[in-house]
């Protein structure tokens, strides 16, 4: 049977009820894992819910080359518990001297599946990353011919620009003019957050695609001031006004094909995040499934759910969906608050609250 013909047929594992809902075990195609102790005490969440995942390959030093993509996977497949058939799929971080030569070998050995696109200083671990477009245009000439992905960290680095903006400005600046000149260029707008990213993918949605975050459904820029700063709730992209937040939760239930997970969970220890300047990231990955569907079951959209988290980034990736299956019940849950790595902890995303779903059962 065809990738194609397995995205046409109706999954028969999939139902949904009043209390349940079953669905195509779900991939997140956005992670950070980081290393060392993090990595260990993350990566359990991640494949508690997830069969597949695309790391972020933001490291410090990042991972700029195939040895360095094919270490980090070794690390992380020894870090999996036990039991664990998750499978991590590598990234490259581009930068301005990425050789094209290397993104394609890499690409043909699958040691990565797209590169990673960050404008040099926009984000976490970001200072190596791409000072200029124009810069990299042969290795984005490459990878449009060989047909390999871009994911693009979708922000303006331009200090004259509001922070609220620089998402709407990259689109106008950068990406557009990029799409012009690489017309068969694969690109995945990464954490969309903003009405002109879901209008920009669904107008290009042929080659292009955008993946959604559990928080950027749930919080607006107001959440961050509600009752004084909260840090825990500070990420990149920030989020914005709630006519996004709108847009965006209309277009991750709409079942359009350009739409799926990516949670960006992003770990940081307290003390980075409660801090003079605070880190940019929210650890998600213990709660992303118990958000996402608790989003659909509110837009009434239980129906489109394993389209969102199991079968639209996988067929924009070009491989099989998952096999096994993972049930969801509306029945309260609770995740622990906090995860403790060393002698710090990482603050879990709606830990500690009652959530309106649960994980009830994963079948391999």
């Amino acid at each position: 049977m065809s990738v194609h013909r397995l995205f046409d047929t109706v999954s028969a594992a999939s139902r949904a009820s009043n209390c349940a809902v079953t669905i195509r075990r779900p991939d997140d195609w956005h992670i950070h894992l980081r290393d060392g102790e993090t990595l260990k005490a993350v990566l359990p969440f991640t494949t508690a819910q997830f069969a597949r995942g695309i790391i972020m390959p933001n490291l410090v030093p990042p991972v700029t080359t195939t040895q360095a993509a094919a270490a980090y996977r070794d690390r992380i497949l020894a870090a999996r518990p036990e039991g664990s058939d998750f499978t991590p799929f590598m990234t490259c971080y581009l930068t301005d001297e990425t050789s094209s030569d290397d993104i394609e070998r890499g690409f043909q050995e699958r040691i990565w599946i797209a590169a990673k696109l960050y404008p040099a200083g926009a984000t976490t671990n970001s200072s190596h990353g791409v000072t200029s477009l124009k810069r990299i245009s042969s290795v984005l000439e490459r990878m449009e011919r060989i047909g390999m992905p871009v994911l693009i960290h979708g922000e303006t680095i331009d200090p004259q620009v509001d922070i609220f903006d620089r998402e709407a400005i990259f689109i106008e600046r950068d990406l557009l003019p990029l799409m012009a000149r690489h017309q068969g260029l694969r690109i995945v707008l990464e954490h969309a957050t903003t009405t002109e990213s879901v209008d920009v993918v669904r107008a290009n949605a042929a080659r292009m695609a955008a993946t959604i975050t559990p928080h950027h459904l749930i919080i607006n820029r107001t959440s961050l001031f509600q009752g004084g700063l909260r840090p825990h709730l500070y990420c990149l992209p920030v989020a914005k006004h709630e006519r996004h937040r709108l847009a965006l939760r209309r277009a991750a239930t709409s079942g359009d094909r350009c739409f799926f997970i990516g949670t960006d969970t992003a770990p940081h220890i307290r003390s980075r995040k409660e801090a003079t300047c605070c880190a940019a990231g929210i650890f998600s990955g213990a709660t992303a499934l118990q958000t996402y569907v608790q989003v659909f079951d509110e837009e009434e959209a239980l129906d489109r759910f394993e389209a969102f988290a199991s079968l639209n980034g996988a067929r924009f990736h070009g491989i099989p969906p998952n096999t096994g299956t993972i049930t969801l019940e509306r029945k309260p849950s609770r995740v622990i608050a906090e995860v403790g790595v060393e002698d710090e902890e990482i603050i879990v995303f709606r830990g500690g609250e009652s959530l309106p779903w649960s994980i009830s059962g994963v079948s391999p």
